[in-house]
């Protein structure tokens, strides 16, 4: 049987569609929660460091603390969902989000402040590896990729919805991230404003079936078959389904890092693809725009109201290129929408790159060229938006489906610790790497876009239309 004639064969009964669009999209609510979190700090920087009186420097450590969080937190999610469920480790996360939201809406001190950070970052490290696995694993193959997409839109939904909040709640606080309401700064409620999504998150997770392949692990057959039922439809036969399942994991173990060992450099090939894909999302610079993109813009001489909606026009155009990849992840293939945004984002930094290289002046005396200013403004936009129709849903639909049954969680967990690491590394250089240089620093990040063409060739399997069980 023909790949595709497999794929339609367990194609989910029209009626079962909607079933399995809730399921996904509540697995996504940890990915709105990634997206909220990681960015909602945007717009609290000028007022943390007023507030506790710190520099730039310390102040980046704080900022990117919740990085080292999410590096913990994705490589031991893996293994946590292995032993008690990826449905428990959702509401594992859901519990710290919770507590990171109070915690970092109430801080005594910036080192108080930054543990709180680290606790978010261990939940949106769980949520960024438990979220595409969950989905991978309850998806019906031919509809896994756009379904996959899901993790991707969630993030930048979120990323959207903190930019939202944060201005609302600057405008009841009349412009002022210090303003007094109902007792807190504002910038204290944009923090805690969390809470209400981690807490629907949680709930969601108590409403949402476990994965079939979990449940045939620990030996609930009839569970997982109820739950296949649910999210393939009636005309699947289920026996086979589930022989095919136990077949991939006849030999399978709890995936450990010792599983992930082989080939000529310690990991297996796969593995280090998966790391390359990682590592490669996060050195193009991305987060630089979502972390640090009112500030960026008030460094080349544009007014903070103006860079406030900057930052929220890039989030929305963040969640077009979504919606474009969402499209057409499962008609084009994952290989043709990677070569299509590097070479996309190569093109747009490189020419924001030279816009910045036209910045004069120091302190509050900045400007730029208008022609300039314009080329650096649009080329962002495009920059945001080749990353959004392709590395940014791409890379999350193939780790939760590139790797073999047996090793799974546990890639994936590595993949995602690895992308943490280059999201820290981008985050706490780019205020130095901007002081010395804003050009240069941009010259960077176009490189890196232009090295990934190259391994996205050689390296980057296709998985267009293969089931799980097909990934060896």
């Amino acid at each position: 049987m023909s790949t595709t004639q497999l794929a339609e064969g367990r194609r989910a009964h029209p009626e079962h569609i909607g079933h399995v669009i809730f399921i996904t999209a509540s697995a996504a609510m940890g990915g709105f929660l990634f997206g909220y979190d990681s960015s909602v700090i945007n717009g609290t920087v000028v007022a943390i460091r007023d507030r506790f009186g710190v520099g730039s420097e310390l102040l980046a450590q704080v900022i990117a603390a919740a990085l080292i969080g999410c590096a913990l937190g994705a490589a031991a999610a893996g293994r946590i969902a292995d032993r008690v469920g990826r449905i428990r480790v959702m509401q594992i996360a859901a519990l710290l989000f919770t507590a990171s939201a109070i915690g970092s809406a109430l801080p005594f001190t910036i080192w108080d402040l930054a543990f709180w950070r680290v606790l978010g970052g261990v939940a949106i490290g769980m949520a960024s590896v438990i979220g595409p696995a969950y989905i991978a694993e309850v998806a019906p193959p031919a509809y896994r990729g756009r379904l996959g997409s899901f993790q991707q839109a969630a993030i930048v939904i979120g990323i959207a919805a903190s930019q939202l909040v944060n201005f609302g709640i600057l405008t009841f606080a009349d412009g002022e991230q210090r303003g007094a309401l109902a007792g807190l700064e504002a910038w204290q409620w944009m923090l805690g404003a969390e809470v209400v999504p981690a807490a629907l998150y949680g709930l969601l997770a108590f409403a949402i079936p476990e994965s079939p392949r979990f449940l045939i692990s620990v030996g609930r057959t009839e569970r997982a078959r109820k739950v296949l039922r649910e999210v393939e439809g009636e005309n699947v036969d289920l026996d086979q389904r589930i022989s095919e399942i136990n077949e991939a994991m006849r030999t399978d173990r709890k995936s450990t890092f010792r599983d992930l060992l082989g080939g000529r450099f310690k990991l297996l090939p796969i593995v280090w693809v998966g790391i390359g894909l990682s590592l490669f999302q996060q050195l193009v610079g991305i987060n630089v725009i979502f972390y640090y993109s009112a500030s960026l813009w008030q460094s080349v001489g544009i007014d903070p109201t103006s860079s406030f909606l900057y930052s929220f026009t890039t989030s929305i155009i963040n969640i077009i290129g979504t919606v474009i990849a969402m499209i057409f992840v499962d008609r084009f293939g994952r290989k043709p929408l990677l070569l299509v945004g590097s070479t996309g984002m190569a093109l747009s930094l490189g020419l924001a790159a030279w816009a910045f290289s036209y910045k004069t002046g120091t302190g509050a005396d900045i400007s730029m060229p208008d022609t300039q200013g314009t080329v650096a403004l649009v080329a962002a936009h495009s920059f945001v938006l080749f990353f959004a129709l392709s590395w940014g849903v791409v890379v999350w639909v193939l780790l939760g489906e590139m790797f073999p049954n047996r090793i799974r969680a546990a890639a994936l967990g590595i993949a995602a610790s690895a992308q943490w690491v280059a999201n820290w590394l981008i985050t706490v250089s780019f205020p130095s790497l901007s002081d010395w240089n804003l050009s240069g620093a941009y010259v960077l990040y176009t490189a890196f876009a232009v090295l990934s063409i190259p391994f996205v060739l050689k390296w980057v399997p296709e998985t267009k239309g293969k089931s799980l069980e097909e990934m060896g």
